[in-house]
């Protein structure tokens, strides 16, 4: 199969879809991989290096769309992107559609076959190929909600962890999954005063044992998330419904009863975000602030670290892509119930439940696209 990857085009997205070193491996697997001139320089890898790893390199994305059977990717594909997809193509590639009836409505136009890394599932119903960028995101929410806690930033001037006779930061954590877990680990290291919130006892339970006293955890009633985010300094959005849009926990009523310079980090922001008020924002323009409360929501935090993410992306993505380059997708998927679980389009379907049912279209089950 030949297999592409592009620069990414995204405002202040550095990572790339493919390391010379995933290149290399899809290359000794007897496949074709072509990539964009400059699309690695992001995490510091140069053409030559992909050259050397047996890649070929081309000068445009235009080449790659036309010319490649999969495209790899790590994020949604933008407009002009999506107007270079077509019928009998895989694209594979974070897609985040809930929150998302533009993208999806080029996607299932398009023809494309599209598998979405976020939905991909693993053992115990994990999300094993989201999982590295919600622990690098959990921990970036802190340095972010740090920073923009200072006074220049808009912030109310507190210092997450407080010095000798004065209080810590109050920082709240809403979810205790991947993201929060990295969140509280962070802000606990710090020297911040954490609360995280869940509706599972279970997760709660863990959550205390793991931590031994030194971050707090609480049953998110409505009443107690009211109560918490009031008193915040900082609040971490980090809740999700996988493939499904973020519920809205944090209202803009609640903004009146927290601290003005308050901080709010939504992590949830790809899936349309957890809090009434948030909007995308970027890299490069990451903050605004909506009655006096702070609001940092960039879609794509882990770009920032690219290096970093990228690798820790390519090592849960790349078996998956040699297995669809190896077999095609319907093999691949037929044999991976977990892989299969990713396929959100495909000829003009849509193949995930959640996402038929919060953009308004027909659902057609996967199985039924394997037999």
């Amino acid at each position: 199969m030949r297999v592409g990857t592009v620069r990414e085009i995204k405002n202040h997205e550095y990572r790339v879809g493919l390391t010379p070193e995933s290149a290399q491996e899809l290359v000794v697997n007897g496949h074709e991989v072509w990539v964009e001139t400059g699309a690695g320089e992001g995490i510091g890898a140069s053409d030559e290096e992909y050259v050397a790893a047996g890649a070929t390199m081309k000068q445009t994305a235009a080449e790659i769309f036309a010319g490649c059977e999969m495209v790899v990717k790590v994020k949604e594909p933008q407009a002009v992107e999506r107007a270079q997809l077509r019928k009998g193509q895989i694209l594979y590639t974070y897609l985040h559609l809930a929150p998302d009836a533009e993208q999806t409505a080029d996607l299932v136009k398009s023809g494309v076959t599209a598998i979405a890394y976020e939905t991909v599932t693993g053992p115990g119903n994990s999300l094993p190929l989201l999982k590295p960028m919600s622990q690098v995101a959990g921990r970036m929410s802190i340095q972010a909600g740090a920073t923009a806690l200072q006074k220049a930033q808009g912030g109310r001037g507190v210092l997450l962890g407080g010095v000798p006779g004065v209080l810590p930061a109050k920082v709240v954590v809403i979810g205790g999954g991947v993201v929060g877990v990295n969140a509280a680990q962070m802000a606990v290291g710090m020297g911040a005063d954490v609360t995280i919130l869940d509706r599972d006892p279970t997760v709660l339970e863990r959550l205390d044992n793991h931590f031994e006293g030194r971050a707090h955890t609480l049953f998110s009633s409505n009443a107690a998330l009211a109560a918490q985010v009031a008193g915040a300094d900082l609040v971490v959005g980090a809740v999700l419904v996988p493939g499904a849009a973020a519920p809205k926990l944090v209202t803009r009523e609640m903004l009146s009863t927290m601290q003005p310079g308050a901080v709010l980090v939504d992590v949830a922001i790809d899936q349309g975000g957890c809090f009434e008020t948030s909007k995308a924002t970027t890299h490069a323009d990451p903050t605004y602030i909506v009655d006096g409360i702070v609001h940092y929501c960039v879609a794509n935090m882990p770009g920032a670290v690219a290096r970093t993410s990228t690798y820790a992306l390519n090592n849960v993505t790349l078996p998956h892509a040699l297995r669809i380059a190896n077999k095609g997708w319907k093999a691949a998927l037929k044999d991976d119930a977990h892989l299969a679980q990713g396929l959100n389009v495909h000829e003009g379907q849509i193949t995930y439940e959640a996402v038929a049912r919060d953009l308004g279209y027909d659902y057609v089950p996967v199985s039924s696209l394997l037999d």
